[in-house]
């Protein structure tokens, strides 16, 4: 490979590197839930069990923190029911991710 190549083939194998998390399940369904707008975790929940993805609710706190923590969702506020602890209610941050062609960057929308 040209040595002109390498620094886009690094942003690349970046994007890659970013998007591989994301498409897997649940994932993916939780990005596809949220795309609707604001969604509490109960209601997440819910929708993804609807889906047929059966997990432990840690879980699904595991995959809410592992998407945070790569900027796609975002915590938007808490709801608050009843007596018990506040539900956290989430958000996409992002809609799109993408590579510049010019520039070989990675972008987030």
């Amino acid at each position: 490979m040209p040595r002109w190549m390498m620094g886009e083939m690094r942003n690349l194998k970046s994007l890659m590197m970013l998007l591989k998390p994301l498409l897997a399940e649940p994932r993916r369904s939780i990005i596809r839930i949220l795309s609707d707008g604001v969604k509490g975790t109960n209601e997440i929940y819910r929708a993804l069990q609807e889906r047929g993805l059966e997990m432990p609710r840690s879980t699904l706190y595991y995959h809410l923190s592992a998407l945070e923590d790569a900027g796609i969702i975002e915590m938007a506020g808490y709801r608050e029911e009843g007596g018990g602890a506040p539900e956290k209610l989430w958000k996409l941050k992002v809609r799109k991710i993408g590579i510049d062609l010019v520039s070989g960057e990675i972008f987030k929308e």
